[in-house]
């Protein structure tokens, strides 16, 4: 789980970095990624031999470990995650300082997390791939997983991971952020709805110090984090487009029938698109259905 108040990291490793700590830094970032995963993150235009070297190399040094992932065809997937000596090793990297890495770090966890993690990681890479191809910024840093708010009650909201993506053009430079939910439909279709409710609850929670009266201009709680509040989206995975259609459905009821959710929409951009659509066609295409109802834009557009 990460704290908000951990994120301050640079958009990109600088390039001295070698490869093997950029790699490091992905991991304890990402909690795990398959070879294929790291080398689209960090070196797109090198060959899976090079990762796989440098993979191996912090295996043997019992800094990185894998797991191999169950595959219909057989095939042999692994998925890196760090040791406890590797985590240790990350404190003190540039791109993590500020905050310290919650990774995965034995086999059982890897199996265990494996597959939601790697789906989180495969939405990221679809935007970070478009980035690349627009010219904008969006790179491993600037995506956060389990990135955690309180909404009081001692209850809280957590998101599965922050993006932090910069639209660049000639003349201006727009900066965008976003909530993302990953939903590979494990869970019923009312509990993934309810997710809008704790973002609404987010949008209105105002922390108080404790023991003190509660006053008119403390403002929100996520100011402390966000100039503005972040876009809301739902990446949707794992069912028939029948079954994914009618989840999205569901948000978009959520959001006609919920007062607070309502008053989220109004001043929120809320959208959810179909994770194979956006790897196939890129987030920037008209994907994204607007959960207050209308015809499918870019998420940019919401």
């Amino acid at each position: 789980m990460t704290s908000p108040a951990q994120r301050a990291a640079p958009t990109s490793v600088p390039p001295r970095e070698p490869l093997r700590l950029q790699v490091l830094a992905a991991l304890a970032q990402h909690r795990i990624a398959t070879t294929t995963q790291l080398r689209s993150m960090l070196r797109p235009a090198g060959t899976r031999q090079l990762m796989s070297r440098v993979l191996n190399k912090l295996r043997s040094d019992a800094f990185a470990d894998s797991t191999v992932l169950p595959n219909a065809n057989r095939s042999r997937t692994h998925a890196w995650y760090l040791t406890p000596e590797g985590a240790r090793l990350t404190r003190d990297l540039p791109a993590l300082r500020g905050r310290p890495p919650y990774p995965i770090t034995s086999a059982t966890a890897a199996s265990l997390k494996s597959t939601h993690t790697l789906t989180v990681v495969r939405a990221h890479l679809a935007f970070a791939a478009d980035a690349r191809r627009l010219g904008h910024e969006h790179g491993p840093w600037d995506w956060t997983p389990e990135v955690s708010h309180s909404i009081g009650e001692g209850e809280r909201v957590m998101a599965d991971a922050v993006m932090h993506y910069t639209v660049t053009g000639p003349d201006h430079r727009q900066k965008l952020r976003a909530f993302i939910e990953v939903d590979r439909t494990t869970m019923s279709s009312e509990r993934l709805a309810v997710k809008l409710i704790e973002y609404a609850r987010l949008f209105q929670y105002e922390a108080q110090p404790v023991g003190r009266r509660r006053t008119s201009t403390a403002g929100p709680a996520w100011l402390r984090w966000y100039p503005v509040f972040p876009r809301v989206l739902f990446i949707l995975t794992g069912a028939s487009r029948t079954r994914l259609d009618n989840r999205i459905s569901d948000l978009q009821a959520m959001v006609a029938q919920h007062p607070l959710v309502a008053h989220l929409a109004r001043e929120v951009r809320l959208g959810a698109a179909i994770l194979e659509d956006i790897e196939n066609h890129g987030p920037a295409q008209a994907v994204w259905i607007p959960l207050t109802g209308g015809t499918p834009q870019p998420w940019t557009d919401l």
